[in-house]
């Protein structure tokens, strides 16, 4: 199905099952990803939920995919998550409350935007902590050592550094790097923490804790944080069978949540 986003026609899908509850997901794709996912993920994802009740309506970001017009990337995507909420909520509107699903980037923009909008409860996966502007440096020095860690259990790796096949001032530098224990967070999370505490609905935050995304999120986040969920995996879109069947789970769980009585 077609919407509008400020002037642009954008292309949407809604699964919907033989029964359909009232509550529905909102799946909100990251970065240039279609509203397919990688290798079809997303669609299947949307189908299995779909099956079990609960209708999905997932869409191509302006710029991206099926959808006219440039992509405005996550930090200005606000106008086109709340248009496609609305288009949801017209194309099913027995679906009285919406819970939304984004996975990096799109995490992320939940986190910005999600509490301006009649969202009843988010769950983020791997929430992307880069601003555009800044540079590559920011990667933690968690990350860095869990991949440096990863390199040394690589045979291959260690004969490539045993043959001079390492550049040795690049790898001093990351070691230098992977010493460090200091994390600042960013304009970017104080933003997302000020987004999730306006909020103040529902929210799970999963992570995949072997991936890098995570580890740059996790680095620059309160990692006592209640809301937060974890695997490990190193999949950054859950597509490993354990990783697929866990995120599965969380999302029922928060279709499936109660939500909270009136003051």
């Amino acid at each position: 199905m077609t919407f509008w986003s400020e002037g642009a026609t954008l292309v949407g899908t809604l699964d919907i099952g033989q029964t359909s509850g009232s509550t529905g997901l909102l799946l909100v794709s990251g970065g240039n990803e279609l509203r397919s996912g990688a290798w079809g993920g997303q669609a299947q994802l949307a189908a299995r939920l779909a099956d079990k009740g609960f209708p999905v309506f997932r869409y191509d970001r302006r710029g991206v995919g099926d959808s006219e017009g440039d992509n405005p990337t996550f930090r200005h995507s606000g106008p086109d998550i709340a248009a496609a909420l609305a288009a949801f909520r017209s194309a099913a509107p027995h679906v009285a409350r919406v819970v939304a699903f984004g996975n990096c980037d799109a995490a992320a923009a939940l986190m910005l935007f999600a509490h301006g909008l009649p969202i009843d409860g988010l769950v983020l996966a791997n929430p992307w902590t880069i601003d555009g502007e800044e540079a590559p440096q920011a990667i933690p020095a968690a990350a860095i050592r869990s991949r440096y860690l990863a390199k040394l259990s690589n045979p291959r790796e260690v004969w490539r550094l045993l043959t001079g096949g390492v550049n040795l001032a690049k790898l001093a530098k990351g070691l230098r790097g992977a010493a460090s224990t200091q994390s600042v967070p960013t304009g970017l999370v104080w933003e997302m923490q000020a987004g999730l505490a306006a909020f103040g609905r529902p929210t799970t935050i999963v992570l995949a804790s072997g991936d890098r995304t995570a580890q740059m999120f996790e680095a620059a986040w309160d990692r006592t944080d209640p809301r937060i969920a974890r695997i490990d995996s190193a999949s950054h879109s859950f597509s490993d069978d354990a990783a697929r069947e866990w995120l599965f789970a969380r999302l029922v769980s928060a279709l499936t949540q109660e939500p909270p009585a009136a003051p």
